[in-house]
């Protein structure tokens, strides 16, 4: 099946050869010239997938995408970027913008974006057909439970039926046209718990019982007459009502529901009782099959490759599979909300409250924790659960965890995202850089040697973080081996502290330096990992400037070994984070500072440790501060080349 694809640009040749290009794709291609033009169009043939420039008259792609995500959220949305717009690139990314392409278009780029969202669009059609698979199941089986009670309850009308022909008697002349068309195993028996008569139905399946025993048609009851149903009913005066099995006159054993009823003289006196019997070996045979029906079910909802779970309008977890609880931990009484994202209070795009309040699928990516710290990109999809009368009761949720897609997504966006995001920090940092060689000529004319020598430290600072920064891209960008070095522990933990110390003064943060005399030597990549713990050391800073509840603000930066390791301890009292926060420290392109963090440099600074061997310890409480304690073996690793797995921080969140 071809998806339908609406193709925006306000230029006439952009549409015409790029929509060939898309056609010659296997895409049925619309095009309009303008975002007003494009909703009508929208509207018309509600295309799965539109492609649409920024910068256009009338209505732009920003404004277009946020109309139609309103409209369709499952409707995926690539943006078209010139150059210098990427700062509306990444704003059409927070509006859920499934990609963008810059201009010139490059045409496997766009292919290869056009690909990843036909697999998006597939997988996600796959699990609405699971969805609907399983509420099918679901609906039939319940069918199938009705259908069992109400043949039990004609098995329990049965006693009703009894008493309405109670007025049976010795003699059976006038009643026995009635009695022979009983769909049902009819006797009587007399005071002597002798069978006296049977209808016709009981003498084809059970035989001819006349004149035997009541309780010989019972299977393995050769004793039973003193305590069966028949000596029961003469005994109360009262119609019994029982389980029983018979024996049919093939020798099979027959499950039966027995209901009698006494049949009583003119005195007063039980004189004779009927027995009606309803065969419940097919009810047997059906509450087997919804035994069996019903496992499948069972083992179907645990073998399932997602994590599903059911839960109510409470948001309380109602039943969960197998998989489920291998990633989260049992959640069955537990709010939903605590068990993904370990919440306090609803969220506030639930998809399951969507769900229960129109009653229709809903989708949403988001990132989850697992038990072990795990964060995973599920694709949440949901499927109401309705009772008899049609109202919403329950709803499923169904994760399927599409972490490795994002992340062979990201390879191919994260640069220009990147590079987006960092432009901001760059351009401050070189108006500082400007406003401090202007404090250095400014000295050197007047002669102010003093003041050109704090321009001059400005300077450097200044130009440490541009070198940091431009490190961590690199870094990023292309994956490097360790290049160890012998470096004395000290020296190297002392030039982390000049190097952070600056801006700690100059922002009123107290930064305390405690690094032992005696720590030795040790081989590390010095260049990559000193910039690794300037990141955290300025995190530090950032996170003091942040907190505006204190009046003064601390950074205590320890220094020790322990045995073969090396252990750098900075501890902050700035605004802390929540566990959230906490599990998403070291997640590539997570920023807790807006625009002005760059989502780079946790993730750079765990993956160094990780080479070196090392470990990242994060402990955090909200408002009241944060430790990252960061061990290195003073010799690195044989193998050097382990990748960086975001979110597998070894975090122990307070």
């Amino acid at each position: 099946m071809s998806e339908s694809l609406l193709l925006v640009d306000d230029e006439e040749d952009i549409r015409r050869f790029l929509g060939l290009f898309l056609a010659d794709l296997g895409y049925d291609v619309h095009a309009a010239a303008n975002g007003e033009e494009a909703l009508a169009v929208f509207d018309a043939v509600a295309p799965s997938i539109v492609l649409t420039d920024i910068k256009m008259p009338v209505m732009d792609g920003l404004e277009l995408l946020k109309r139609i995500k309103a409209r369709s959220p499952e409707t995926e949305v690539v943006m078209i970027s010139g150059h210098g717009d990427m700062d509306l690139a990444i704003s059409c990314l927070q509006y859920d913008a499934a990609d963008f392409v810059t201009k010139p278009i490059n045409h496997d780029i766009l292919d290869a974006a056009l690909k990843r969202i036909d697999e998006k669009l597939a997988m996600r059609r796959e699990l609405r057909q699971y969805t609907q698979n399983l509420e099918k199941l679901v609906r039939e089986k319940s069918s199938r439970v009705v259908e069992l009670e109400r043949q039990l309850a004609a098995g329990q009308m049965a006693e009703t039926m009894c008493q309405a022909i109670s007025g049976l008697s010795a003699d059976l002349g006038e009643g026995a046209g009635y009695f022979n068309e009983m769909p049902c195993f009819v006797a009587v028996h007399n005071a002597s718990l002798e069978v006296v008569a049977t209808n016709q139905l009981y003498k084809d399946r059970l035989g001819d019982m006349v004149g035997r025993h009541s309780w010989e048609v019972y299977a393995g009851q050769a004793l039973r007459g003193f305590d069966g149903p028949i000596w029961k009913t003469f005994e109360t005066g009262k119609g019994q009502r029982s389980r029983e099995t018979m024996l049919c006159k093939n020798g099979r054993e027959l499950p039966v529901m027995v209901h009698t009823s006494p049949i009583a003289a003119t005195n007063g006196k039980v004189e004779l009782v009927l027995e009606m019997a309803v065969d419940v070996s097919e009810i047997k045979r059906l509450q087997e099959e919804l035994r069996v029906t019903q496992q499948k079910y069972m083992d179907l909802f645990d073998a399932t490759p997602c994590s599903i779970v059911v839960r109510d309008r409470a948001g309380t977890v109602v039943a969960n599979n197998r998989r489920f609880v291998e990633d989260f931990g049992e959640a069955v009484g537990r709010p939903c909300y605590d068990v993904f994202k370990h919440r306090g209070e609803p969220c506030a795009d639930c998809p399951a409250e969507q769900t229960f309040a129109d009653g229709e699928p809903h989708f949403q990516e988001t990132v989850v924790t697992t038990r072990d710290g795990r964060q995973l990109n599920v694709l949440i999809s949901t499927a109401a659960i309705r009772n008899a009368a049609g109202d919403v009761i329950e709803v499923m949720e169904m994760s399927a965890d599409i972490t490795s897609i994002r992340q062979l997504q990201s390879h191919l966006t994260s640069l220009g995202l990147m590079l987006g995001s960092i432009s901001h920090g760059v351009k401050g940092m070189l108006t500082a850089l400007e406003g401090a060689v202007y404090r250095v000529e400014s000295g050197l004319k007047r002669g102010d040697v003093a003041r050109s020598q704090a321009a001059a430290e400005a300077v450097r600072a200044l130009v440490g973080r541009v070198r940091a920064l431009v490190l961590n891209v690199l870094y990023y960008a292309k994956s490097r081996e360790l290049a160890p070095e012998s470096v004395d522990v000290a020296a190297f933990a002392t030039s982390l502290a000049q190097t952070v110390a600056p801006k700690a003064a100059r922002e009123g943060v107290t930064l305390t330096a405690d690094i032992g005399s005696d720590l030795g030597a040790m081989a590390v990549d010095a260049v990559n990992l000193q910039a690794a713990l300037v990141n955290i050391l300025e995190n530090a800073v950032d996170a003091c400037l942040a907190d505006t509840a204190k009046p003064e603000h601390h950074i205590a930066y320890r220094v020790r070994r322990e045995g073969a390791v090396i252990v750098f301890d900075i501890e902050d009292n700035g605004m802390g984070m929540d566990q959230e926060t906490r599990e998403k420290a070291f997640t590539l392109f997570f920023s807790s500072k807006g625009l002005k963090g760059t989502g780079l440099g946790l993730f750079i600074a765990h993956d160094m440790v990780a080479k070196h061997g090392g470990s990242i310890d994060l402990t955090s409480e909200s408002g009241l501060g944060t430790r990252f304690v960061v061990r290195i073996p003073d010799t690195p690793p044989a193998a050097t080349d382990t990748p960086a797995v975001p979110g597998q921080a070894e975090g122990r969140p307070a």
